[in-house]
C-alpha cells in the first residue's frame, strides 16, 4: 500500500503528464473534490441540531426505488400504466413530494441557524451536486 507521500507523487507525475488543455479540466476536478473534502468536513463538524437537518436535506429515495420512479413515470408518460402501477406511482410521487416539503423546511432552518440567505445555502447544496467537467 502506497504511502500518502507516494500517492501525493503519483498525483504530480499524472498532472505534469496531462497536455496543457487538460489542465483546466484537472483543475476544476480537483477543486470539485476539495469542495467534497470540506463539504464533508463540515458536516462531521456541525452541531447536532445541524447535522439532523443536514441528514433530512441530504436524504434521496433509494436507488432501486428511484429506478422504479423513474420506470413508472415513463410507462405513465407512454400511456402505458395499469390501474394498480397508476397507484403505485401516485403514493411515490406524493412520498416524494412530501420528503421535499420536509427537505425546504429544514434548508429554511439550517439557513436560519447559520445566519445565511437562504438562496446561499441552496447554491452551496447544488454546487455540490455538479459534476465537474473532466468527470
Amino acid at each position: 500500500m502506497a504511502t500518502p507521500t507516494e500517492v501525493r507523487q503519483r498525483v504530480i507525475e499524472l498532472v505534469d503528464q496531462l497536455p496543457t488543455e487538460m489542465l483546466v479540466e484537472a483543475i476544476d476536478f480537483l477543486e470539485f473534490l476539495s469542495f467534497k473534502t470540506n463539504r464533508r468536513r463540515k458536516v462531521t463538524e456541525s452541531k447536532p441540531e445541524e447535522k439532523a437537518l443536514l441528514q433530512i436535506i441530504e436524504r434521496r429515495l433509494p436507488p432501486e426505488e428511484q429506478t422504479r420512479l423513474d420506470h413508472l413515470r415513463q410507462k405513465n408518460e407512454m400511456g402505458e400504466l395499469t390501474e394498480a402501477e397508476h397507484s403505485e406511482l401516485l403514493a411515490c410521487v406524493e412520498r416524494v413530494e412530501c420528503e421535499d416539503a420536509e427537505r425546504a423546511e429544514a434548508l429554511i432552518q439550517l439557513a436560519e441557524i447559520r445566519n445565511v440567505d437562504l438562496a446561499t445555502l441552496i447554491d452551496e447544496f447544488t454546487a455540490e451536486e455538479k459534476t465537474p467537467n473532466a468527470v
